[in-house]
């Protein structure tokens, strides 16, 4: 592989990917200690790797202003969720340790502001709505009173949960380039793969050299199917039913924040940098409950100037398999009713699981039924 390989590959979120790895600092231990939540360690492992670029720490308080009002960093580019790291108290140096909740450390950050927040301004601004219901808005609420700001070095990265699949941009990067991709289309999923998304993954994959399986593996609410079940039932369903030199299964490391449509363009933007020229947008993309219209996280991608986010947004309707049709479908392709569509409401499926029976082949193959059966018997 060349440089001029990789070249073909859209450009990072800024022109650059970032890289905020570096050595352990000697004076550690003399050096004031905090805590992250796992959503912040999250972002810091993102950041570090490059996967939030063109962030090289946790916000300043002028970029955070622009990205719930309007979107855009201070420097006009695209953003649209607020990456920040909460405190109780302001620190009492210039530098400081970031550790987890264990007290493990991972980082050094030069402190360069702490400033106050609206916690509601930013649920209404974010989220849609100030109901503490919302796992987002309730994680928001939960959080200390401060932000604070700066650049930071990543000297130990978090272990990753599935090693074999953690590959950070530069590398996804470099396999695309490998496998001489250049149109590349990311799929964000925090649910196993059904029929649906192995449909409008197939017809995004007819249109690009290379599909990125790029399920989430860091934080879900307490009701999302466990990580590890969904891995299973993302080898198991790509093994058997995808072309395997036209598809790289890789895990994203972020927490989810059911943000909807604001979220939609942040997963795209991480997708950008991983080396994603197209992205696709299903329906209440990241969200949770009845927070959000069907299709409003396609909407908001209205709001940005024509390729001002360069990555290319792939929209597509609610499908389903059609008894009369014969085949997958959704309403831009199938004219007939619902009483001709397979459908099978969450709850029905896990009743169906947690009984030992296999859901229709036309909601979900029988191979993926499986691991899901044994997982919901256990």
């Amino acid at each position: 592989m060349t440089v001029a390989a990789t070249d073909r590959l859209i450009r990072p979120h800024g022109g650059t990917l970032v890289d905020r790895t570096g050595e352990r600092p000697e004076d550690l231990d003399a050096l004031e200690r905090f805590p992250l939540t796992l959503r912040e360690l999250s972002d810091l492992d993102l950041i570090a790797s490059g996967a939030l670029s063109p962030l090289e720490g946790f916000m300043s308080h002028a970029d955070y202003e622009r990205v719930i009002e309007e979107m855009h960093l201070e420097n006009g580019l695209p953003w649209a969720l607020p990456v920040c790291l909460a405190v109780e108290e302001a620190p009492k140096g210039e530098r400081v340790t970031l550790t987890d909740q264990e007290g493990r450390t991972f980082a050094v950050l030069e402190v360069e502001e702490v400033f106050e927040y609206d916690k509601e301004r930013e649920a209404e601004l974010c989220f849609r709505t100030t109901d503490d219901a919302h796992p987002g808005v309730a994680r928001l609420y939960a959080q200390k009173q401060l932000y604070l700001a700066g650049r930071f070095t990543v000297f130990e990265r978090p272990q990753p949960p599935f090693a074999e699949l953690a590959f950070d941009p530069a590398e996804t990067r470099r396999i695309f380039a490998e496998r001489g991709w250049k149109r590349v289309v990311g799929f964000q999923t925090r649910n196993p793969i059904h029929r649906a998304h192995e449909y409008l993954t197939k017809v995004a994959l007819e249109t690009v050299d290379g599909l990125l399986v790029h399920p989430l593996v860091g934080e879900t609410k307490a009701d999302d199917v466990p990580v590890g079940v969904r891995v299973d039932c993302y080898r198991t369903l790509l093994d058997g039913y995808y072309p395997e030199d036209r598809v790289l299964l890789s895990a994203f490391p972020a927490a989810m924040r059911y943000a909807g449509p604001r979220e939609a363009i942040w997963h795209a933007i991480c997708r950008k940098n991983y080396g994603c020229s197209h992205f696709i947008v299903g329906r209440d993309h990241a969200g949770v409950g009845d927070y959000y219209g069907t299709y409003d996280a396609q909407l908001i991608f209205d709001e940005f100037e024509p390729h001002e986010l360069d990555i290319e947004p792939m929209f597509f309707e609610h499908t389903f398999w059609c008894n009369v049709c014969g085949s997958m479908a959704s309403t831009k392709s199938c004219p007939h009713g619902p009483e001709d569509r397979v459908h099978l409401s969450g709850t029905k499926v896990r009743e169906m699981l947690g009984e030992g029976d296999v859901p229709p082949v036309e909601f979900t193959r029988p191979e993926v039924a499986q691991v899901l059966i044994h997982a919901y018997r256990k």
